[in-house]
């Protein structure tokens, strides 16, 4: 008596499974369910036409070895292709056979398809249904280039990476490119960057930007229409693929595993992606372990708050681009100073200032700027001092403020002078030197080194990050 189908499949999955790698075997075997045996031949079904082409361009030997060995050298091997047509209840399959020969290429064979009488058409879920569309729109904001993104500290490494990426993508090492940072720090605008340069260098590819919330839906509503097909067939054309705010993906499993088949493809066949998120992956909650660790393979890059420096060339920057030339230095100064945790606010604030200006006919000076900020935020930080941000440092730490001034080399007094250093430079418009100076009577090249110290410490470890979280709430309440 002859073993069943699901016997003999795994037997086959259990030999190809050591013939390849890993990832290939999840992409591309795991999906297949065998269907039944008749008379030495084998029906395997498989999610997708272009499922079966892919199978017979590039695993065609190892399947025909794996099957005779089974079946017998008279095997073959048939496959059932799913097709998404609710109006098409059965489903005829794609047959293949195995030839004796095995120097025949099965690839030249004829195949005799004959669940439709058309070739099926994949669907782009951002086309209004009944509006025939050719190019995918890439779904990019064309104000997002990186002549408009300013380089400083904070995103330095990310945006270095991203112009690599749009040279030449899918070939550097950066792949996939994780953006991951606090809401508002311009991750969006980078990830569209890169989008419109690459479509600048390569106009022949096809790039798509989507945030995690759309490919949601448009995934919910392909299982509901039962046109999932289409949707993942759709999204394996893409050249770069840009997903932002790719946590919105927490708990959603379905959809995860769908987006993992994508990714798989994508980047298997070189493919660019680009992912954004508040949190790094080790950090990310509600996610699937196989998803992230491939968020890892690639570059994971910080965006961080600006710096008092780079929020000021970004304020100088949109009104340069606005044409507005009648706003003076120390105006522009008061609100770098006074917002520092989101580009987004920083540039509305500026927007509104422009605005209450025009509108009730008055010169744009700082005590009108003050007045804007105040109601713009809920605390200003013109309140905040070198002095007040040491006070709150030191009670944190259970330090007296006078520990700082002194020259011991305790650990745990350098740290906090350390700590007390960094939050000067973010918070304050205080410069290097004069920060040193009130800190322990130290130069501004100690300054600058406690920075990046504090710095490095915030990105490798977990619990010193939730520490500086819980002083810049304080300094900030």
């Amino acid at each position: 008596m002859k073993p069943g189908y699901e016997i003999v499949w795994n037997n086959c999955l259990n030999v190809i499974k050591d013939n390849i790698p890993q990832i290939s075997f999840k992409t591309w075997f795991e999906p297949i369910v065998p269907l039944k045996i008749e008379s030495d031949v084998l029906t395997i079904q498989v999610p997708s036409a272009f499922f079966y082409e892919y199978l017979e361009e590039h695993f065609i030997d190892l399947l025909r070895s794996t099957i005779r060995r089974e079946l017998g050298h008279s095997a073959k091997l048939e496959y059932s292709v799913v097709v998404d047509n609710p109006h098409q209840k059965n489903q005829q399959p794609l047959t293949q056979r195995l030839p004796s020969n095995n120097r025949t290429d099965l690839r030249n064979r004829p195949v005799s398809m004959q669940m439709n009488s058309e070739k099926p058409v994949v669907k782009n879920p951002f086309v209004i249904p009944g509006i025939k569309k050719l190019n995918v729109d890439p779904q990019l904001n064309s104000d997002y280039t990186f002549e408009n993104h300013i380089e400083g500290e904070c995103n330095r490494l990310a945006r270095s990476a991203g112009m690599a990426v749009a040279k030449n993508p899918g070939k550097t090492a950066f792949n996939p490119l994780f953006l991951y940072g606090n809401s508002g720090l311009g991750k969006t605008h980078l990830a569209q960057a890169i989008g419109i340069d690459v479509k600048k260098y390569f106009p022949e590819k096809t790039v798509l930007y989507v945030n995690a919330n759309k490919f949601q839906t448009q995934f919910t509503e392909s299982v509901r229409n039962n046109t999932q097909n289409d949707f993942l067939n759709f999204y394996q054309m893409i050249d770069v693929l840009i997903i932002d705010d790719v946590q919105e993906f927490a708990g959603k499993e379905k959809t995860q595993n769908t987006f993992f088949h994508i990714f798989n493809h994508l980047h298997q066949m070189g493919k660019q992606l680009i992912l954004t998120a508040d949190k790094a992956p080790v950090e990310m909650k509600g996610m699937e372990d196989r998803l992230l660790s491939r968020f890892k393979w690639g570059l994971s890059a910080d965006v961080h708050i600006p710096d008092y420096d780079t929020r000021v060339a970004i304020l100088k920057h949109k009104l340069y681009k606005d044409g507005i030339n009648s706003i003076g230095g120390d105006v522009i100064e008061y609100i770098a100073s006074n917002i520092s945790q989101n580009i987004r606010e920083l540039e509305g604030a500026l927007i509104s200032l422009l605005a209450q200006a025009t509108l009730n006919k008055k010169e744009i000076t700082r005590e009108v700027a003050m007045s804007i900020v105040d109601k713009l935020v809920k605390k200003t930080q013109k309140e905040l001092s070198v002095d007040y941000i040491q006070q709150i440092v030191c009670d944190y730490f259970g330090l007296a403020v006078d520990s700082l001034q002194s020259k011991t080399r305790k650990r745990e007094i350098v740290q906090a002078r350390q700590v007390a250093m960094y939050f000067s430079k973010s918070l304050t418009n205080s410069s290097l030197s004069a920060i040193g100076s009130k800190i322990g009577k130290k130069d501004h090249a100690t300054v600058l080194h406690a920075c990046k110290t504090v710095n490095n410490l915030i990105e490798t470890d977990k619990d010193f990050k939730n520490q500086m979280q819980e002083i810049e709430a304080q300094i900030k309440m």
